[in-house]
């Protein structure tokens, strides 16, 4: 068996690269860390405060990317405090906090909305 250490980088393709960069920055909290080329072939990379996998954002269709395809799963320790500050800059969540995320009795407080592309991002409190 092959030794894999772990999980870098992402792919999502996005239609918009300026709404989508601006959502993942501003709004997110997600930090650029690269923006190269151009038109149908701009790749930005974009990362949380505390590292973990990059996220590819890209106009680049090929391989099969297809805008509004993707679920990302994030963690907050603060719920509420996640919420708020996403429904203050805009985001309009699915639905309100809910609870059991991974079923009856998993205790764990979520709440879903969509990017500009339709790709799905659930907020878990961890």
């Amino acid at each position: 068996m092959m030794s894999i250490g772990r999980l870098t980088q992402l792919m999502m393709g996005v239609t918009d690269m300026e709404e989508s960069k601006r959502f993942y920055a501003d709004v997110l909290g997600f930090a650029v860390t690269q923006d190269y080329g151009k038109g149908d072939a701009h790749w930005v990379n974009v990362s949380l405060p505390d590292g973990g996998v990059t996220l590819t954002l890209t106009t680049y269709l090929g391989n099969h990317l297809q805008p509004g395809t993707m679920s990302l799963y994030l963690a907050t320790p603060n719920i509420q405090q996640a919420f708020d500050e996403v429904t203050a800059k805009g985001v309009k969540p699915t639905d309100q906090i809910s609870d059991d995320l991974y079923g009856p009795g998993s205790g764990v407080k979520w709440f879903r909305f969509t990017d500009p592309d339709g790709n799905v991002l659930t907020i878990a409190q961890s």
